[in-house]
C-alpha cells in the first residue's frame, strides 16, 4: 500500500504508414537504428481505412508494425514519441519526395493485459504523460483476445493487426519469465 513500485518493463511497437516501398523500407531501417534491433515485423498492407493521411502521405499509403526486441521502461513513451516526431521529419528531408509527410510513426507499448498508442492530440479518452504527449488505451487484452473500444481507430481492430499484437505480447510474456 505504501510501497512504490517499480513498473514492469513493455514492449515497444511502431506502427508506420508510407507513402512507397522506399519509403517504409526507410523508416523501418532507421527505427532500428534509433531504438534497437526489431524482432517482429508485420506484413505490410495497404492502409485504406480512411483519406485523413492522403493530402500528407499520398494516395497509396501502406501500413506496418515493427516491435523492437529490447523491453523499455513505459515511462519512455512520451520522449520516444518526440524521437519519432523528429525521425519523421529527418525522412521526409532525406526521402524528397512531393509529399509533406510521407512517413508517419505512431509508437506504442504494449504491455501483457493492453496496448497503448502515444500522440500529439489531447482528446476525452486521452491522457497526459508529459513533454507534450497523449496516450490513449486502444486496446485490452482479455481472457485470450484482444478488445477494443468505441474510440479505437478502426484499422486497430482488425484480425491481422491483433495476430502481430499477439505475437509481440507473447514474447513479452516469456521476456517477463526469463528475468525472474
Amino acid at each position: 500500500m505504501w510501497e512504490l513500485q517499480n513498473p514492469k518493463p513493455v514492449r515497444l511497437i511502431v506502427g508506420i504508414l508510407a507513402a512507397s516501398d522506399e519509403a517504409l523500407s526507410m523508416a523501418v531501417d532507421s527505427l532500428q537504428e534509433w531504438f534497437g534491433k526489431a524482432d517482429f515485423k508485420s506484413e505490410v498492407w495497404a492502409f485504406t481505412q480512411t483519406e485523413y493521411y492522403r493530402d500528407q502521405i499520398g494516395d497509396n499509403i501502406l501500413r506496418q508494425f515493427i516491435s523492437i526486441e529490447k523491453l523499455i521502461d513505459p515511462g519512455e513513451l512520451a520522449l520516444i514519441k518526440h524521437k519519432s516526431n523528429e525521425l519523421e521529419r529527418e525522412l521526409a528531408e532525406r526521402l524528397k519526395l512531393n509529399l509533406p509527410r510521407p512517413v508517419n510513426l505512431d509508437p506504442g507499448i504494449i504491455e501483457p493485459s493492453k496496448l497503448i498508442l502515444a500522440t500529439t492530440k489531447n482528446f476525452s479518452h486521452r491522457i497526459y504523460i508529459g513533454k507534450k504527449m497523449y496516450a490513449e488505451l486502444t486496446l485490452i487484452f482479455n481472457k485470450g483476445r484482444w478488445e477494443s473500444f468505441g474510440y479505437t481507430f478502426p484499422d486497430y481492430k482488425q484480425t491481422r493487426y491483433h495476430e502481430f499484437f499477439s505475437k509481440v505480447r507473447e514474447r513479452l510474456v516469456q521476456q517477463l519469465r526469463d528475468m525472474c
